[in-house]
């Protein structure tokens, strides 16, 4: 199953996270997301849908 999240900069941002969780499994969750709202530009639905994301993704590797 492949979720896609709309707009391209959210897009990037994913890759991003997933990029730098490859690199740096150590680096909390949060401050990749933070990060990547600032280096990405999104917004706070952005943030919000990247953290619901990110928080499903976690819980289905369970």
């Amino acid at each position: 199953m492949n979720i896609q999240p709309e707009g391209e900069n959210l897009r990037r941002a994913v890759k991003w996270i997933s990029a730098e969780r490859q690199a740096n499994p150590g680096t909390p969750i949060y401050q990749l997301i933070e990060r990547a709202c600032l280096t990405f530009n999104l917004t706070p639905a952005d943030a919000a849908a990247l953290e619901k994301l990110l928080k499903d993704d976690a819980s289905q590797k369970k």
